[in-house]
């Protein structure tokens, strides 16, 4: 499929070519039930546009008023503006609401079909997870003082438990100028997703891997644990930081076919900054990037089928990577190394 073909695919053919067979279900839900459920919403769609437009140029509109109010009348430009800024906010906000409504309607009508069908949950607000404490300290992402979470996955694969997630980490800083102010500010440290799958059988050591980080490799081997570990393609060799208490197991793990998931991963989710980690019986990966699992533009049409191949893209990077790892923990593979299974 071409980038032209996945921004404006003309069939629900068009929009899954090239996805895995198991998806070939969704084909005739589409056409049976989600198609016309979108349908029915496009005059409220195109309403909700309407409103987000007025709120846009009634925001612009306060702006320039509380500018010319504040110079007029107190012949101070900064107040006027920081006023309006405010009011200018709430009008923009206002008129979005609608909008951001329908988006979040429209993800569940698209996404809660697809979990279904594979016997996952689905939940756009979940609580905290508490894999996020195993993430800190196998140094994949940083500490944090406030965090955000949505679009959480949970189900089995292939009998393998997993979660995944979206994770927003900020963390609190506060500053002193010369005259003793304080100011606090909150830094995002990590936005992206963040994915745990949960084997039977452990890893009998532990495994990090990072993206490579140019001149600033040095850094990544500050405080971790093991030896850094050759990869045997030597693209890979330059593209990843890998770490390991336990170089065979590594090895066996970190083969040819998984790292290019592992990329494959990185580009559908549109990310940076991947890393992972295999310890005791879990795969631990993040990856730094936008949103998944998003209905795309509410300015399209609702039944505009791109939206439906990006969310299951998603669906297939996921599960692709879950996939190959899970032939590496088979009874017959694990005996190749000498672990019983």
């Amino acid at each position: 499929m071409t980038k032209q073909d996945r921004i404006e695919p003309k069939t629900v053919a068009d929009a899954m070519a090239g996805l895995p067979a198991e998806f070939g279900f969704f084909a005739e839900r589409y056409t049976s039930d989600i198609a016309p459920r979108l349908a029915a919403r496009e005059q409220d769609r195109q309403t909700a546009v309407r409103h987000n437009t007025y709120g846009i140029v009634g925001a612009l509109v306060v702006a320039a008023a509380g500018a010319a109010a504040g110079h007029f009348f107190f012949n101070e430009l900064f107040f006027g503006l920081v006023l309006s800024g405010i009011v200018g906010a709430m009008v923009y906000a206002w008129g979005g609401m609608g909008l951001r409504k329908l988006g979040r309607e429209t993800k569940l009508m698209l996404v809660e079909p697809v979990a279904s069908q594979f016997g996952l949950g689905f939940e756009i607000a979940p609580p905290a997870p508490s894999e996020m404490m195993e993430f800190r300290s196998l140094g994949l992402v940083p500490s944090w003082d406030r965090s955000k979470y949505e679009d959480m996955l949970t189900g089995e694969r292939s009998s393998t438990p997993f979660l995944f997630y979206e994770a927003h980490l900020e963390e609190k800083r506060t500053t002193t100028d010369s005259k003793g102010r304080t100011r606090t500010t909150w830094v995002t440290v990590f936005r992206g997703q963040c994915l745990v799958a949960k084997f039977h059988k452990p890893f009998t050591g532990v495994t990090k891997v990072f993206r490579d980080a140019g001149m600033f490799n040095a850094f990544l081997k500050i405080g971790q644990k093991g030896e850094r570990v050759r990869l045997e393609d030597p693209l890979f060799e330059k593209a990843f930081e890998v770490f390991s208490t336990d170089q065979i197991e590594a090895r066996f793990i970190l083969t040819p076919d998984f790292m290019e998931r592992l990329i494959h991963l990185e580009k559908t989710f549109k990310g940076r900054k991947l890393r992972c980690a295999f310890s005791g019986g879990e795969m631990l990966v993040c990856v730094e990037g936008k949103n998944l699992f998003e209905p795309g533009s509410m300015h399209r049409p609702m039944t505009d089928l791109a939206r439906v191949r990006e969310i299951l893209d998603d669906f297939s990077a996921v599960f692709l990577l879950i996939d190959s790892m899970v032939e590496r923990r088979t009874p017959e593979r694990l005996r190749q190394m000498g672990q019983t299974p």
